[in-house]
């Protein structure tokens, strides 16, 4: 079989210039990935270190105070936490570090009364708690910039957490006395989102709050030296945690 090209001429050529097959048809090119015009800056960047932390402290007193159904409260208590933190920028907008919590708290009430009804009210008094938690976290942040500007940021604390308690409740007084004793042990994974905001090129205060978590807790009671009982608690959670609320210093080196 005689296959004939014949030539075609295009005008205002010079010369002819024969079409194929391959010159008739267009090569696929590939086509660019989409893009939302998303555009990443550099808030913090590899290599600075990070330390900084969160403490509070809170103190209480009552004289014949009432709430609700409890009336004539008199007692005192207090509160105490401190975080102190460290990261290493690992890459830019990422840094691995470590974060060390410990809490403590204590609650006396000398006298209450419980009014139920008319006919039902009882009294409560010497009761006297004490607790202290400690906890030891791995922790993994992202910055994400707002724009470009390098004063406000946001960022997310992903928390690999382990820790413990201990705490004591007594009530009573003389030979009447009876308390219990408590150790808790704590294993968690929890994700704490929050905002930064720099004063200067090393100084910046922080907010953030627990959002995600799920946590494991066990726990074993002694009750006046002879009866002990245990509880295992398994809870996740997808909320907003006010209670949880962090507000500290961090340092930019």
């Amino acid at each position: 079989m005689l296959s004939v090209l014949l030539p075609v001429f295009i005008a205002g050529a010079t010369s002819a210039t024969p079409l194929t097959t391959d010159t008739l048809v267009d090569t696929p090119t590939s086509m660019p990935a989409p893009s939302r015009g998303l555009k990443q800056y550099t808030f913090v960047p590899k290599g600075q270190w990070i330390v900084g932390g969160t403490i509070s402290y809170s103190q209480q007193s009552e004289k014949n105070y009432q709430f609700l159904i409890v009336e004539g409260i008199n007692g005192i208590g207090y509160s105490f936490n401190a975080s102190p933190m460290f990261s290493y920028m690992i890459a830019d907008n990422m840094g691995l570090g470590g974060r060390f919590s410990y809490g403590r708290s204590l609650m006396r009430i000398n006298s209450a009364d419980i009014n139920l009804s008319d006919d039902m009210n009882f009294s409560v008094g010497d009761i006297y708690s004490l607790s202290h938690s400690y906890t030891g976290m791995v922790v993994l942040r992202n910055y994400i910039s707002i724009g470009n500007n390098m004063r406000f940021g946001l960022f997310n604390e992903t928390q690999l957490l382990i820790g413990g308690s201990q705490s004591k409740l007594a009530s009573g007084s003389g030979d009447s006395i009876t308390g219990s004793y408590e150790t808790g042990f704590t294993v968690g994974v929890n994700l704490a989102p929050g905002i930064t905001a720099f004063f200067n090129d090393f100084i910046a205060v922080e907010i953030n709050v627990g959002l995600l978590g799920f946590q494991y807790t066990s726990t074993h009671q002694l009750t006046d030296q002879v009866y002990e009982g245990n509880t295992h608690t398994t809870s996740a959670n997808f909320q907003i945690n006010i209670f949880s609320l962090g507000l500290g210093l961090a340092f930019y080196i």
